[in-house]
């Protein structure tokens, strides 16, 4: 059989007498053996075999010779009204109908595209979640010069009757409501009902998620994609009631933790630094970008004459990334100057920073808040909607203990309300989590390690320091390091990472950094930091050379402390190490 055919054995085929029937014999009634069923429940399959085989080998023998007739569509149509899941037999009548479109009259084929769709109902009975079905009918429909929208919208009302979290059905209604410029509000209710009907509803609560914003209209004080403060609280109280009703359930959870996300971050370029001493811009974005011809683009003005650069990301690496860098000409840092004005344009975006005469570096940045950077701030309105919420989900939790979505949930809501006053709490919540939800426990692990990491940074820009100590957390990876490129002294010692990424080399003002006794077996991460002095890596897992190759891009490194490492007991001599590192005044080991 090809590849993709399918299963043969729903193909209809004349059928043999029943495997019950009763035979009378000598005046007595002789009932099939076990034997005698089998054996002709084989001979009907193998029979419906044959006639699959053989309509599927003259289908293809046509499709070869090219003669695409309605023959063809006589023939798949056996073959899918029992087994629409036949991929390559939909492409098939597709070739078939483009090329009767060119040789009927316009009334011919729109009487084939009637039997056509007619057939792909039949075949939606068969099995509602073929795949192949759905997508014939897109492209059936989208070949019709007038289709019958409001028919559509019928099928898939009368389908999503019968099984409401059919999501190819709800794919294919959402075509249709765009086909047909349906209002979002009609759509919103039509889920309304549904999710009234049965709040188990995956499809259903995303549906909001995507028509929700389109009610609203743009404005500059309300971020894209997010929504008004009366429709939200709705929308709370609403999904409130869901996992209410069935805390196990985990569609109306999801759709909660939607609700309580942020918007993108709006564009903005968040820092400009200028070092005199390595004679280089870096500019740190609200978002990863890839700079380029077509992509993005920035001017650079340096005293208000543009200066041609070229920019590329810390770590070398073709990608999107939040940290850009360009190198400055000798000529635009002249020190006779009293001082040198920098203005970045990119878009209509624009920051300005200025270096003046003796200083070593200067930047100029956003204040940074936990709402501009984590959360969203929130009105008294709906702090008390989202306090109320996190009481009731906390009397759920004492009725459900187990309930691993009602303890992320409240988790989510204490990031929401104050992630630091709740920093404690929090830090049990993900405790009992665990417990309840041991096979996610890496992912807990580092969706803790994410919120600790903003609570840490936060701390750090209300102090308005750049010295950051994440030692002692328990960290299993590094977020948000973008929010660091200002930082001089980082400790990482004591927590449970296994490498340095790549995004450390986005702290282009780091001098120290500390990383003793955690499991690292890679510093790839370590790389092209021009002003790190100190590496520190004691009590850690490594065990080649090689992988300290790129400490040689830090040109300043001169102490790096390799103590009770498994390089240290092998056959490692310091003269093997200064030759890898031959910058690096003192390598302890």
């Amino acid at each position: 059989m090809n590849p993709g055919m399918g299963d043969p054995g729903s193909f209809r085929a004349p059928a043999p007498p029943s495997p019950s029937f009763i035979y009378p014999q000598h005046g007595r009634l002789k009932v099939k053996t076990t034997e005698e069923q089998n054996e002709a429940k084989r001979a009907e399959r193998e029979q419906k075999l044959k006639l699959y085989r053989e309509a599927t080998e003259a289908i293809f023998r046509k499709r070869q010779e090219g003669r695409l007739d309605e023959s063809i569509l006589e023939l798949t149509s056996q073959i899918l009204g029992a087994n629409p899941d036949f991929a390559t037999l939909w492409n098939c009548r597709r070739e078939v109908l483009v090329q009767l479109e060119a040789q009927k009259s316009p009334e011919e084929f729109a009487a084939l595209v009637t039997a056509e769709l007619g057939f792909l109902e039949s075949c939606l009975r068969v099995n509602p979640k073929s795949y192949g079905t759905w997508h014939h009918r897109c492209w059936l429909l989208g070949r019709l010069p007038e289709p019958n929208w409001t028919r559509e919208l019928e099928l898939c009302a009368k389908f999503l009757e019968a099984d409401e979290r059919n999501f190819h059905c709800w794919d294919y209604r959402r075509f249709v409501a765009q086909k047909a410029a349906v209002p979002p509000a009609e759509e919103l209710a039509f889920t309304d009902s549904l999710i009234t009907r049965n709040f188990s509803n995956y499809s259903s609560w995303h549906y909001r998620s995507c028509l929700l914003p389109k009610l609203q209209p743009l404005s500059d004080s309300q971020p894209p994609g997010r929504l008004p403060e009366d429709m939200l609280l709705h929308e709370l109280e609403l999904v409130q009631n869901a996992f209410f009703t069935d805390p196990n359930d985990q569609s109306a959870w999801f759709y909660h933790r939607w609700l309580l996300g942020r918007a993108d971050p709006q564009d903005a370029i968040r820092c400009l630094h200028v070092s005199q001493s390595e004679a280089c811009l870096t500019v740190c974005f609200s978002r990863p970008i890839i700079v380029g011809p077509g992509i993005e683009t920035m001017m650079l003005l340096v005293d208000e004459s543009p200066l041609s650069v070229e920019w590329r990301t810390p770590d070398g690496r073709e990608r999107p990334s939040y940290v850009w860098l360009c190198d400055l000409p000798a000529d635009s840092l002249n020190h006779e100057f009293s001082q040198h004005s920098f203005l970045l344009m990119w878009g209509d975006i624009q920051k300005h920073c200025v270096l003046y005469k003796g200083q070593k570096e200067s930047w100029c940045r956003d204040s940074a808040t936990d709402e501009q950077l984590f959360r969203t701030e929130l009105s008294v309105e709906k702090s008390t909607v989202l306090q109320s919420e996190l009481e009731s989900c906390k009397e759920l939790q004492d009725l459900e203990p187990d309930n691993k979505w009602c303890l992320l949930t409240i988790i989510l809501l204490m990031r929401a309300l104050d992630p630091l006053v709740y920093e404690k709490d929090t830090l049990k919540y993900f405790q009992s989590l665990k417990v309840a939800d041991p096979m996610r426990a890496s992912y807990l692990d580092d969706l803790r390690s994410k919120f600790l990491m903003e609570n840490h940074i936060l701390k750090m820009e209300y102090a308005e320091v750049r010295v950051l100590d994440l030692s002692y957390k328990d960290l299993t990876v590094l977020c948000h390091l973008d929010q660091l490129m200002l930082v001089t002294h980082l400790n990482l010692s004591h927590n449970l990472l296994r490498s340095l990424p790549p995004a450390l080399a986005m702290l282009r003002c780091l001098e120290v950094l500390e990383a003793d006794g955690n499991a690292i077996e890679s510093v790839e991460g370590v790389v092209n930091l021009p002003r790190l002095r100190e590496l520190s890596l004691c009590d850690n897992r490594l065990q080649h050379t090689l992988a300290l190759q790129t400490l040689a891009s830090c040109p300043k490194l001169s102490l790096l402390s390799l103590e009770r490492n498994p390089l240290c007991h092998l056959e490692t001599t310091p003269e093997e190490l200064r030759a890898l590192l031959p910058g690096v005044d003192r390598i302890l080991t």
